[in-house]
């Protein structure tokens, strides 16, 4: 899932780039094993053609409209953060994206909630200075190496690193 390299500036190199936990599917998934469940219980009720078809359509759009377009969104979303700027980008036809730089964020914190604590993850709140505020990060696998990350990086950015002298 790394970022593409033809997509960074020159100097320009990827810090951390990740997507969201998957336990994010586990909704959907437990749709698809309901949706499963309900036409085998119906096709094993009936011999009616009209309602086994009936029936398929509307198990076809719950299963793209609940399981296949949460896969997909899970599955081209990515949030990467360089050593210049942080950068959200979805879509597999229809792409989106957002970039605020480095020097406009202002915190990155995360929150861990009891059931996020059990699979790893947490929401990560990066606070930058536009008129949104805030970016809310839901279910980033080990969200304290990744905010601890982003927080080091944001202060190598504003020359925390640079060699006392002595003075």
């Amino acid at each position: 899932m790394a970022y593409p390299t033809k997509l960074l500036n020159d100097g320009e190199h990827v810090v951390i780039s990740t997507r969201t936990h998957p336990k994010a599917l586990i909704g959907p998934a437990m749709i698809l094993i309901v949706v499963v469940a309900a036409v085998l219980v119906v096709a094993s009720m009936t011999d009616s053609t009209v309602l086994g078809a009936v029936t398929g359509a509307i198990a076809a759009g719950v299963v793209v409209w609940f399981v296949l377009r949460p896969f997909i969104d899970w599955l081209t979303t990515t949030y990467t953060f360089t050593n210049r700027r942080f950068i959200k980008r979805s879509g597999l036809i229809a792409k989106e994206g957002r970039t605020i730089p480095l020097n406009r964020i202002s915190g990155v914190d995360f929150e861990i909630g009891v059931i996020d604590r059990i699979f790893g993850c947490g929401t990560l709140i990066v606070s930058d200075a536009s008129t949104n505020g805030r970016v809310l990060l839901d279910d980033i696998p080990q969200v304290e190496q990744v905010q601890l990350k982003v927080a080091q990086e944001l202060h190598t950015l504003a020359g925390g690193d640079r060699a006392d002298d002595g003075t």
